[in-house]
């Protein structure tokens, strides 16, 4: 998994490439709580993920009850593999989608 990070003022837009599994998933969560103090605005960029397991969807619930205290939270450019698993599990209802 690769991620990259831009932040402009109170904007956070983190791209994330590969998979979001049982392996990465605790470098995903590690990156994201360094770097979101100050922001209002996170966005994730998963234009590249190709996979999401459980352990990346709890990544994903963490990060969004921050967020809901301090501002918003937007996961972008899903493909339909990694749609279907959001909305298998109920979480595309819990988390905001653009």
């Amino acid at each position: 998994m690769k991620i990259t990070m831009n932040q402009e003022t109170n904007k956070l837009t983190v791209s994330i490439e590969g998979s979001i599994d049982t392996v990465t998933a605790p470098e995903l969560e590690k990156e994201l709580a360094a770097n979101w103090n100050g922001v209002t605005k996170l966005f994730l960029d998963f234009k590249a993920v190709d996979y999401i397991s459980s352990a990346g969807l709890r990544v994903m619930m963490a990060a969004e009850q921050h967020m809901e205290a301090v501002g918003s939270m937007t996961i972008m450019n899903v493909n339909d593999d990694v749609k279907e698993v959001f909305e298998m599990t109920g979480f595309d209802e819990l988390l905001n989608f653009e």
